[in-house]
């Protein structure tokens, strides 16, 4: 059988995206090395892959060429970014880095990437095909005051909620404008928060999609989570990605409110809690493993329901005169 080598970039604490990826290697009797790729050799993802590959920063100008050297090195299949920096490099030197390699690059068209990674041109999409959103405010409505609070504030290109307020008064409005850069004001939404895991194939075509409800979150990720069979945010969603045509595992964040379903962003990777996803049976790590050994893949409901995921820290030791037991 064919070996099946999986790089992941930017690993950091990842440690979950590497086992499931060995998980799935195992059930599927597939010969597999799931390389953690970082910049920093205390990434803890490191220390639970199979091997490990130290790469420069991203915005160094050697990073697309480290990439490409590691893939030959490893003999690499798959190539798995996991951070937003990542994503539209990858996008623009998907081509260059497939035809010098053997590895597909799992990163979606530019286009979807563009549209993603910047909030305004998200927010654009979404208003253009009449998916629900919170309304967003221009500069000259802010300017002259043409609000209702509370509102909600965030960088045009962020993540992990860094920089987002919700806003009571203008007097904060004022504040927090100084603190975020190329900032993006919206009504505030209230409601239940989900994060939707989709996975497409290589071609776009829709193979899952699972909801799951954000119980609780720490630093802008999901600590607690219950996966939730909703049939309303599952056919919405097969509606936007039906449309937006990304590739890969996707995570897609909205909210449940009083006015329906209105979405927060779109992020075309792995998010940190896929894992949840993956566990409940909706195993993006096993499709893309049957996907690159030729096989068809259906779209299917075949996660377990209701399920709760309570996510933790755990800590290693890195002792250079022991060795590291996992």
């Amino acid at each position: 059988m064919k070996e099946i080598n999986v790089l992941i970039l930017s690993a950091g604490r990842r440690v979950e995206l590497v086992q499931c990826f060995q998980r799935a290697a195992k059930r599927l009797e597939i010969k597999s090395n799931i390389v953690a790729a970082d910049c920093s050799d205390t990434a803890p993802a490191l220390y639970f892959a199979d091997k490990t590959c130290i790469l420069p920063r991203i915005d160094e100008p050697n990073y697309v060429d480290s990439i490409i050297e590691a893939c030959s090195i490893e003999k690499i299949s798959l190539v798995v970014p996991t951070i937003d920096t990542d994503l539209l490099l990858l996008a623009e030197n998907k081509k260059n880095i497939e035809e010098k390699t053997n590895a597909k690059i799992l990163i979606s068209d530019e286009k979807v990437i563009e549209i993603c990674r910047d909030k305004t041109r998200t927010q654009k999409f979404l208003e253009a095909n009449n998916f629900g959103v919170p309304k967003m405010y221009t500069d000259e409505e802010i300017e002259n005051g043409d609000l209702k609070f509370p509102l909600f504030i965030k960088p045009k290109s962020g993540s992990s909620s860094i920089n987002t307020f919700k806003v009571n008064n203008k007097d904060e409005l004022n504040i927090y404008k100084g603190i975020v850069n190329n900032a993006i004001i919206q009504d505030f939404m209230e409601g239940e928060e989900f994060t939707i895991d989709v996975f497409s194939d290589f071609d776009g075509n829709i193979i899952s999609i699972v909801p799951r409800l954000r119980i609780a979150t720490r630093s802008g990720e999901i600590s607690k989570g219950k996966i939730i069979r909703d049939r309303e945010i599952i056919d919405d969603v097969i509606k936007l990605i039906d449309l937006l045509k990304p590739i890969g595992h996707v995570t897609v964040q909205l909210m449940k409110t009083n006015r329906g379903i209105e979405y927060i962003e779109i992020n075309p990777r792995f998010g940190g809690g896929a894992p949840m996803s993956i566990m409940s049976g909706a195993d993006s790590c096993e499709y893309l493993f049957l996907l690159l050994m030729g096989e068809k893949l259906e779209y299917n409901e075949n996660f377990k329901d209701n399920l709760i995921f309570l996510r933790f820290d755990s800590s290693i030791c890195i002792d250079p005169n022991v060795e590291l037991v996992k």
